[in-house]
């Protein structure tokens, strides 16, 4: 009789962090990527704007785009995370229906996938403004802007309610570990 192989790796765990362009989403998940790597985690960041130069090469922003484009990286996230590898997923997916049909792919592989919301107001993402969206839709250069005057659906019941303007990136980081750790994921 043969014996089947015995994972022994640790549990992944999908960690999506959703919010406006410029609410400090990526800057979270590398700070956090950092943390469990000293910990020995095996750690991938999938990063928006990387994924749409390779995966999603093509698609707009329309909303059945962006579906598509949250459905893409959700299934790469499950697939790495169901393999023990926590991925961070800072990407806006603006729409509540997208985020809940990644959650339910994770929910049906016994996945873990964990919803976090850098909730930063507009206001504070429009000075930051890293990419410089916000005054080049200000200027008109620009239409669909994610908050602005494109839809953004706020999650009611996230995991984690980050509010980065109110602390700082460690502060941050630091409670998201705390939430893994106390789900056995850290």
């Amino acid at each position: 009789m043969e014996q089947q192989a015995i994972c022994t790796c640790r549990p992944g765990a999908t960690v999506w962090l959703t919010g406006l362009p410029s609410a400090g989403k990526t800057t979270l998940a590398l700070e956090l990527a950092g943390r469990l790597r000293d910990d020995g985690r095996r750690v991938e960041v999938l990063d928006g704007d990387e994924i749409r130069s390779f995966l999603s090469a093509g698609l707009g922003f329309s909303r059945e785009e962006r579906h598509t484009n949250v459905q893409r990286i959700g299934l790469v996230a499950e697939v790495l995370a169901r393999n023990g590898i926590t991925t961070l997923v800072p990407v806006i997916a603006p729409y509540a229906d997208s985020r809940g049909a990644v959650r339910e792919r994770h929910r049906a592989s016994d996945t873990p996938y964990l919803e976090v919301h850098v909730a930063t107001p507009v206001e504070v993402c429009s000075v930051r403004d890293v990419k410089g969206l916000y005054a080049r839709q200000a200027a008109g250069e620009i239409s669909g802007l994610t908050g602005v005057d494109d839809p953004y659906e706020a999650p009611e019941s996230p995991d984690l309610r980050i509010e980065s303007h109110r602390q700082t990136v460690q502060e941050s980081a630091a409670a998201l570990h705390a939430l893994l750790t106390e789900r056995g994921l850290a």
